[in-house]
């Protein structure tokens, strides 16, 4: 950045430099480093107040919403109409771009032609002014051989300050650039166009977006470059505008995505923010415009401008003698006898001075070879001033920008067009170099719009018309799973049903409906200590559960966790269940407790068939486990030989109950209302208390000789006991069939367990991660995703892992955090893309949360009509990751029960060590049973 320096030196006034002397008369315009950091600290919070809706009207920079949501992806293709409306003239153009033309440049082709705006036509009335644009538009069509008949998408162009409640429709804020054609300001200026061609007639012409010239240049430059998302314009007026994130726009609704937004920066310093910087010179220019007090900014930094500062700045100086000899000539008095394109001419590199020569000639003046050095001079501080807060005020952009993004270095394109910009031979390099060292985190590169801001009103059109389709075939895609109340009370009739079947066979049922031989919930009495087990997956854990009862109750537990090996999980049995006692003997060192002979809990979380609470034969392995020689063996009776083999430590195996059972008694344990175990993570399961007297299947086990028949017979007429649903498999029958998608189905097919669990498929964490892949592959295959490009990764099955759906869904960063995770897996995603996988993860979630939800108001209707009630009142122990770290799948669960059961009222409690400390109390309940039996005299 170029620094002056004032030096005062005593030589006479032909012996002084000629720039010195300029310098030390332009001080006040010469602006060092701090200064403009400082000015842009003071942008930076002028932009906060123009977001807030609460400090909006007081700010000098509005901020307004463009409704423009994205920036060109490549994919655009059409033909579009584009009209031009800033200056003296306008321009209609059509603009082609060529089906998969991707990102090259030859992808658009243009025919525009200008059209004069008369005088009269911009201080006259708004319906004629719009009549001639009209009119202009036919005139093109019948030129151009373009047909009248078929229907043309357009897109305005409009460069004047407008308040948009939506991409076609804008409300005037005011006129500039010597308009002042009457009845618009507040207006709809894109309905007024349409009535407009109306009236002329003869077109089918559609006004689809209505753009700000620097978003125009914005969505020119980013159709060639994706890095593309500022605008810029520095020419007769400047202009700046950003992509936005919209949760920071209050005067949009929403908080999804970004949006850009037109900052109409000219007005900054209206409220006397930049008072300290602003000139003599700039108050005479402010005075005598015809807008005094408004549009500082633009004053101090626009082409509109630029040129009679210089002419006020000679006219002084030649007026105090520091030029010319003192000499002044009427043409150099005269307002507008210097312009931007004079200035630019005696700035330029080889031919500057004898410009400068020229000029001064032609304004009546004799300068001396020093007066062109000095009026050179002026020149440069002048425009070296305009770029300088143009950078500043651009550096708080591109700050905003890089801070909302949470990035320690930010990789943007800035689109710029203007005059200035365009033909002073300095002044992009000053503003390039101003910027770069005033933001030194952000990689910035500067693209010249070649096209003007026209073809961008196009791509404008053409995004929104891209993005409309594209959200056409997302709906669609995401309609099937969308489920209608109607939808859900079937699937919770299907499920009832399934229950009702499962309680009556003991044949293949496609819901098991597993006896697991607990009779009752804890009731605060249980006491002692136990060892509990659980297997449910790679990790097994050993604890020693402490229980006091009492009026201190509590209970207490001591883990260690041990690591399932794949080769074992997939070896023999006798193998995994011999691992299984080592971590045992392990842990009985490690709690000094290898003597002691305690009563075990075992939490199976596998398909078990019971014939008694202390055995368990295995149905069928699930979660990976393949071991061999396991299924149709009692799991107790593989324990124990495992322990005998060891022969270090005897065991006595009293209960084996599934992880839902064990989650449902760990809740009863302080909630007696707790008669519903649920877990919804990996996989998905529910157990609940049956009446007895409904279990057809339910049989006495007359081979055990413990005398125990006659009281299991008592107990059908009056008691309860705990069933384990195995609630996954509804649907292998096909009665899910008119809810599952193509997704499902795909996923089914490449599962290990073809055609089974087809309701585990739908709502369990191992499969809704795979669900969302298959449509984002789907998308992504049809081009409404990533461009097209289907990677390695998105190929790869298991590759989207159900935790991304939390992340992704979790908060209002959400959009950072999808980003972040296709990254991960090798996809370069846009705002929009991140929006899609969003949507496509929450529709995913969501019914697996409603369809959870839809047969939890099965199982608490059967209860509630089991025990003939007109209302129940009951609790639900859950346990799982999905329903505890998801952000919504618990509320969406909750509320999916409550419409489906209106007649229950369900509070749902999360389980603290639900499997480990569940296992201990089924033991202790167990127990507790036992001495009953044997000893009645313990009841009372």
């Amino acid at each position: 950045m170029l620094a002056f320096h004032l030096v005062f030196y005593h030589f006479s006034k032909r012996q002084e430099d000629p720039t010195k002397k300029v310098d030390r008369f332009l001080y006040s315009m010469r602006l060092h480093d701090d200064q403009l950091r400082d000015i842009s600290a003071r942008f930076l919070c002028e932009m906060e107040k123009g977001l807030s809706v609460e400090s909006n009207a007081a700010a000098t920079l509005k901020m307004l919403p463009t409704h423009v949501r994205s920036t060109p992806d490549g994919s655009e293709k059409g033909e579009f109409l584009a009209l031009d409306l800033g200056g003296s003239r306008f321009k209609v153009l059509q603009v082609k771009v060529r089906e998969e033309a991707g990102r090259k440049r030859r992808g658009v082709e243009m025919e525009e032609k200008t059209y004069p705006i008369p005088q009269e036509l911009l201080i006259g009335g708004g319906a004629e002014l719009f009549d001639h644009v009209s009119e202009c538009l036919k005139d093109f069509l019948h030129q151009k051989n373009i047909s009248l008949e078929e229907k043309h998408p357009l897109g305005f162009t409009f460069s004047f300050p407008c308040q948009q409640t939506a991409l076609d429709q804008g409300l005037l804020v005011n006129w500039s650039k010597n308009y002042r054609a009457r009845g618009l300001q507040g207006k709809d200026v894109v309905q007024v166009l349409r009535q407009s061609i109306n009236r002329t007639g003869g077109m089918d012409v559609e006004v689809l977006s209505l753009v700000n010239d620097t978003v125009g240049t914005m969505m020119t430059c980013g159709f060639d470059d994706q890095n593309c998302e500022v605008g810029l314009i520095i020419g007769t007026g400047t202009n700046a505008c950003y992509m936005e994130e919209l949760r920071h726009i209050d005067l949009v609704e929403g908080d999804e995505g970004r949006m850009c937004v037109n900052t109409e920066w000219g007005a900054f310093g209206d409220d006397g923010a930049l008072n300290d910087y602003i000139t003599e010179f700039d108050k005479e220019i402010d005075a005598a415009s015809t807008n005094p007090g408004k549009q500082l900014f633009e004053k101090l930094v626009s082409g509109l401008y630029l040129g009679e500062l210089v002419r006020l700045v000679v006219l002084k100086m030649a007026k105090l003698g520091l030029l010319f000899d003192g000499n002044v000539s009427d043409a150099l008095r005269t307002k507008g006898k210097i312009t931007t394109a004079h200035v630019a001419a005696m700035e330029q590199y080889k031919d500057g001075l004898r410009n400068t020569r020229d000029i001064l000639l032609d304004l009546d003046l004799t300068p001396s070879q020093d007066d062109c050095i000095a009026v050179q001079h002026v020149c440069t501080v002048v425009s070296f001033r305009s770029s300088n807060l143009v950078a500043a005020g651009l550096a708080a952009i591109l700050s905003r920008v890089r801070q909302n993004r949470k990035l320690k270095t930010l990789r943007i394109t800035v689109g710029v067009d203007g005059t200035v910009y365009r033909t002073h031979p300095q002044y992009a390099e000053r503003l390039h170099n101003a910027v770069r060292q005033l933001v030194p985190d952000c990689d910035v590169q500067f693209v010249l719009s070649e096209s003007g801001n026209s073809k961008g009103v196009a791509m404008v059109t053409a995004v929104s018309q891209r993005l409309a389709s594209q959200r056409r075939q997302v709906d669609e895609t995401l309609l099937s799973f969308r489920l209608s109340q109607e939808q859900l009370r079937l699937v919770k009739a299907r499920m009832r049903a399934g229950l009702e079947a499962g309680l009556k066979s003991n044949g293949p049922t496609p819901i098991k409906m597993l006896p697991s031989y607990v009779y009752r919930t804890p009731d605060g009495t249980e006491d002692g200590q136990y060892l509990a087990l659980d297997l449910g997956g790679t990790n097994f854990r050993v604890l020693l559960v402490k229980i006091h009862s009492g009026l201190r109750r509590s209970i207490r537990l001591y883990n260690k966790i041990y690591t399932i090996p794949l080769e074992v999980m997939q070896g023999t049995g006798e193998e995994l269940f011999d691992h299984i006692v080592q971590c045992i003997s392990d842990s009985l060192d490690y709690m000094g407790m290898k003597n002691a002979r305690l009563p075990l809990g075992f939490t199976f979380s596998f398909p078990c068939s019971h014939v008694a609470i202390d055995t368990g034969t295995l149905v069928s392995w699930t979660k990976g486990f393949k071991a061999t020689n396991c299924e149709g063996n009692d799991v107790v009776d593989m324990l124990t030989d495992a322990i005998i083999r060891r022969d270090e430590f005897d065991l006595d195996v009293v209960a084996v109950v599934n992880d839902t059972v064990g989650t449902m008694m760990s809740c009863a344990y302080d909630d007696p209302q707790c008669e519903i175990g649920l877990i919804a993570g990996t996989g998905s399961n529910v157990c609940y208390m049956e009446e007895l007297r409904n279990i057809e299947k339910f049989e006495i086990n007359e081979e055990r000789d413990d005398g125990m028949e006659g009281e299991e017979m008592k107990r059908r007429e009056t008691q309860k006991m705990c069933i384990n649903t195995e609630w996954g498999g509804l649907g292998e029958d096909g009665c899910l069939d008119d809810i599952i998608t193509r997704y499902d189905t795909e996923v089914d097919r490449e599962s290990l367990n073809h055609g089974k669990q087809r309701f585990e498929k739908l709502i369990s964490g191992l499969y809704l991660g795979e669900v969302v892949r298959q449509v984002l592959l789907d998308l992504t295959r049809r081009g409404l995703l990533f461009r097209g490009h289907v990677t390695e990764a998105l190929n790869t099955p298991g590759i989207f892992h159900t935790k991304y759906l939390s992340h992704i869904e979790s908060d209002r960063l959400a959009l950072l955090q999808v980003r972040s995770i296709l990254q991960q897996l090798g996809l370069d995603s846009t705002c929009d893309d991140s929006l899609i996988v969003k949507e496509v993860c929450g529709a995913v979630s969501h019914r697996a949360a409603q369809l959870t939800g839809a047969g939890m108001a099965a199982v608490v209707d059967k209860i509630r009509e089991n025990r003939g009630l007109d209302h129940l009142n009951i609790t639900v122990g859950v346990e799982g990751t999905l329903y505890q770290l998801h952000p919504h799948f618990s509320r969406v669960l909750q509320e999916t029960v409550r419409c489906l059961a209106p007649q229950c009222h369900v509070t749902f409690v999360l389980s603290e060590e639900g499997s480990g400390k569940g296992a201990a109390l089924i033991t202790a309940v167990a127990i507790r049973e036992q001495e009953e039996m044997y000893y009645p005299e313990l009841k009372s």
